[in-house]
């Protein structure tokens, strides 16, 4: 009996994620690949939603490669499917697309994210006309639209495109629950925009985010759908480097430097999927955004 149970809460029977669905938007570059690997390498079926077909099958393809390379079949397989997560059209075609191959899925992790409009913070000295040309002359209304679109606007389209094969899953009895993910920020509750590169835009949409998170899993509790959220702080990702490898990694040069105090220093791949091992695990949770960000909130006067 006693083995039973130890066995029972083991990493590799509470993680093992054979026979979970998941979906993840932004998931073939930066936290969304951090994400959806980490998914994959622990048994999970991922798709993962971009803006370039081609770039999505080179990356799933090359992981299944390295499965069936390495013999290792207790690795999930990862999808990829074009997308223009913005649009309300686009979060139904998707839903409709992954309904034709899955009869439900287990989780939606709304990821993807963009960060315009950045400008430079004027001197103490400054004037309330040195504000107007850095905050207002400088910020395009293309680009807070698109920003606070692609944020806050399209998980919302998302969350209620793929709500009904969310609640399928409910009828397989299994030991997870359904869920939706939001990649939030730190920045949502940061008052320093330091810590986001100096980005109004990317602030609105983030605290608009985290509020949603709350709102959503308060709205869908009768339908046992739960809603949770991450908030990373510095991590290696295209937003932050501007560049990526062909699996979707990034890595910021040594001479780095955010501008903003980091305690433990910048997130890794490892700190990002054992967080969403978490969330995917748990049933318990629910509503709630989490925080990972080296303790940089500890450091900026925030809201959190």
């Amino acid at each position: 009996m006693a083995d039973k149970i130890l066995e029972s809460l083991t990493a590799k029977t509470l993680f093992d994620l054979r026979g979970v669905v998941a979906v993840v938007t932004g998931g073939g570059t930066g936290i969304g690949m951090m994400i959806s690997s980490t998914l994959v390498a622990n048994g999970a079926t991922v798709y993962i939603i971009g803006p370039a077909q081609g770039d999505l099958d080179k990356l799933a393809a090359s992981l299944f490669h390295n499965a069936q390379l390495h013999n290792v079949s207790t690795w999930g397989r990862m999808y990829g499917l074009q997308g223009d997560i913005r649009l309300k059209s686009e979060a139904m075609r998707l839903a409709a697309e992954v309904g034709k191959r899955e009869k439900s899925i287990t989780v939606l992790f709304n990821n993807a994210g963009i960060n315009h409009s950045h400008y430079e913070r004027p001197p103490a000295t400054a004037t309330a006309a040195d504000y107007v040309a850095a905050c207002f002359d400088g910020v395009s209304e293309g680009d807070f639209t698109d920003t606070i679109t692609t944020n806050a606007v399209g998980p919302y389209w998302l969350t209620f495109a793929f709500l009904p094969l969310l609640e399928r899953w409910k009828a397989h009895g299994t030991k997870f629950a359904p869920q939706v993910i939001m990649t939030s920020s730190m920045n949502g509750w940061t008052k320093d925009p330091a810590t986001c590169g100096f980005s109004f835009p990317y602030l609105f949409s983030k605290s608009a985010l985290g509020h949603a998170t709350a709102a959503l899993a308060h709205e869908l509790l009768p339908l046992g759908v739960r809603v949770n959220g991450i908030a990373p702080g510095l991590f290696p990702t295209q937003m932050t480097t501007h560049s990526s490898d062909s699996l979707g990694r990034s890595t910021l040069p040594p001479d780095y430097t955010p501008g903003f105090e980091v305690p433990t220093g910048v997130g890794t791949p490892r700190d990002m999927g054992t967080l969403a091992l978490f969330l995917v695990a748990n049933w318990y949770v629910n509503g709630e955004t989490v925080l990972i960000d080296g303790g940089t909130l500890l450091k900026h006067p925030s809201s959190y």
